[in-house]
């Protein structure tokens, strides 16, 4: 989870030696490595480490439900490592969280903010239970569990001469300057709606985050495109922008779940699971068309 031993040894509040000392017992009894020192880079995982990780946080999973198998306060409690796709978690994953605990308050969720590439690593690893992100990006291999549709808003500066349209096409937009985000799937996602139209956008800036992509649209330097339509219509530094639909039959984003194992789910996965789809329901997520049934 970690990737290293010293940061491991600050989580749990121990010293570093006593982590390796723990390693090398474990390692001495499966009779194999499980990590991978790397001068400079911390640790990785085997790929039997990846196998053996797998299979202890199942173990453990399941430990857990025979604990509770006695309380009939709680039939799901123990730790929930949650990774969330950067650009989504800080505007679904804390009310999120905030509303399982309330329900399920037995649980510990961890939650790490990923890009598409950690995440698909850390799921395969086993260091995460589950992942959420859109459909972009992970191996086919994954569970999925969908959430819901998010469609696609052009992000315009107020006073953009697009800014008053009802809605907006491609064409339209392709005639502006463009500023996207550099995460790879979402550039290339977006590439493919113009393409698949016969249009090319003008590229004028690549954005290391959707925060300051925001504001470089704010300030007049080109449109961007969200699928995430945040409440707030103010850019981070404190202009206004304006969200307009997009026209034509254009292919939303899915929010959802994946799952390292989708034949073995443990009762607070699956707990959080059912929670997240109960959620979406009840509370909404703002930027969204319509839910998955």
């Amino acid at each position: 989870r970690y990737g290293s031993v010293t940061m491991a040894a600050q989580a749990l509040n121990v010293s570093q030696p006593s982590i390796s000392v723990a390693i090398d017992h474990v390692e001495d009894a499966l009779g194999q490595k499980i990590f991978v020192r790397q001068r400079g880079s911390g640790v990785a995982l085997t790929s039997f480490g990846r196998r053996a990780v797998a299979k202890a946080r199942q173990v453990l999973g399941e430990a857990d439900e025979l604990a509770a198998l006695g309380s009939r306060d709680a039939d799901v409690g123990g730790e929930l490592v949650l990774g969330c796709f950067e650009d989504l978690a800080p505007y679904f994953a804390p009310a999120l969280m905030r509303a399982f605990a309330e329900r399920c308050p037995a649980v510990t969720v961890v939650i790490g903010d990923e890009t598409f590439e950690t995440l698909g690593r850390r799921l395969a690893d086993s260091a995460v239970d589950l992942g959420l992100t859109y459909d972009l990006g992970l191996p086919g291999h994954f569970k999925r569990v969908l959430l819901h549709e998010l469609r696609p808003h052009a992000l315009l500066p107020a006073g953009h001469v697009l800014a008053d349209k009802h809605a907006v096409s491609l064409a339209e937009l392709a005639q502006h300057p463009l500023i996207t985000t550099d995460q790879p799937h979402s550039w290339q996602h977006m590439l493919d709606l113009f393409l698949s139209r016969g249009l090319s956008p003008i590229a004028r800036a690549t954005t290391s985050s959707f925060e300051l992509q925001r504001s470089m649209v704010a300030n007049g330097f080109g449109y961007g495109i969200a699928n995430m339509r945040p409440l707030n219509a103010m850019s981070p530094d404190g202009k206004l922008l304006v969200f307009v639909p997009l026209l034509g039959d254009i292919r939303p984003l899915t929010m959802g779940i994946a799952l390292p194992n989708a034949e073995h789910r443990t009762l607070t996965v699956q707990a959080f699971i059912d929670h997240c789809r109960r959620f979406v329901v009840e509370q909404g997520v703002f930027g969204t068309e319509r839910i998955v049934k």
